[in-house]
């Protein structure tokens, strides 16, 4: 019998009307999607259903709004009785497997990654830093190239390895720009800079991984009910002060995914279950092995496609 793993979308997954219709048809989730607004002291689910979308956009918005999608499905899953065995998530989606693992307490998660979002804004004054996604490079050339550009005092560094192909780099404005200029000389087919409001996971976030140090002393962590992939290693971690020294090294450090994801497979994942806003993490699995079942649930519709049947 094969096994389950719950995977968590991160930053650039979020969307207008994200769980709206969770929201207006189930009233177990909608005590989550309350429960950010009671917790944060603001009303998140009116950007998260109605925008505009630059404000969604904000990281310090984001992230908190990703999180209480997807810990909504999540809930819903786990009521039809669907059970994982291992959990992982994308960057924030990591704090989403925490809640799924039973690190973390939604009203704890929720209230981290609303200053997670902060600090990560903070950090790196607007303009400064740029993150850039490379198509068709090797991943070692990439690092070389990288490696050579930092050297010369413009620093760059890998942030995401999401999938063969396609990794994307972070760190000062000039080092992004030397990469987009010289991808061709590595093999990469393009360099297409992104429209992020930092250099997320690369060693400029440094105040902000401590901030988040500090922070995470405020939350109450428990051991892993369940293992969880971290981001950082790749590999699987339940001790709660493990995670914390994890989460706050995930800042800085390149999110692992396609290495989670190959690791997961060899723990005997033949499932994933792909759970909150989009469908990112589906097709970078896809692009990692064709050979898992992979589940998409980021709607009602979706949700009961898939729970319905199974409880039939």
């Amino acid at each position: 019998m094969g096994k389950i793993a719950f995977v968590f979308p991160g930053q650039g997954a979020q969307a207008v009307g994200m769980g709206k219709d969770l929201y207006e048809h189930d009233a177990e989730a909608r005590a989550i999607f309350e429960q950010a607004n009671e917790t944060l002291g603001f009303s998140l689910t009116d950007i998260m259903f109605n925008g505009p979308d630059a404000e969604l956009k904000q990281t310090a918005n984001t992230q908190p709004a990703l999180l209480t999608a997807s810990v909504a499905f999540l809930a819903m899953l786990e009521r039809a009785g669907v059970k994982a065995d291992y959990v992982a998530g994308h960057s924030l989606g990591e704090y989403s497997a925490l809640v799924a693992a039973k690190v973390l307490s939604f009203e704890d998660a929720v209230r981290t990654v609303r200053a997670r979002g902060q600090f990560m804004e903070q950090a790196v004054p607007n303009g400064q830093g740029a993150m850039a996604a490379v198509l068709g490079a090797e991943r070692d050339a990439l690092k070389q190239l990288c490696d050579q550009i930092t050297a010369d005092g413009k620093v760059v560094e890998l942030a995401n390895v999401n999938c063969p192909g396609q990794i994307v780099v972070s760190g000062s404005a000039e080092g992004v720009n030397e990469v987009v200029a010289r991808g061709k000389e590595i093999g990469a087919k393009r360099v297409i800079p992104l429209e992020v409001s930092g250099p997320f996971h690369s060693s400029l976030m440094e105040k902000a991984a401590i901030a988040l140090g500090e922070q995470l002393k405020q939350a109450s962590m428990q051991d892993a009910a369940i293992p969880v992939i971290a981001n950082v290693t790749a590999a699987p971690v339940t001790a709660a002060q493990d995670i914390a020294t994890l989460l706050e090294q995930q800042v800085c450090a390149p999110v692992l995914w396609e290495d989670s994801v190959k690791a997961l497979i060899e723990l005997g994942v033949d499932t994933f279950i792909e759970i909150g806003s989009g469908s990112v993490l589906t097709g970078l699995i896809k692009k990692i092995d064709r050979n898992v079942t992979i589940v998409t649930i980021n709607s009602l519709d979706a949700l009961q496609g898939y729970v319905q049947p199974a409880q039939a």
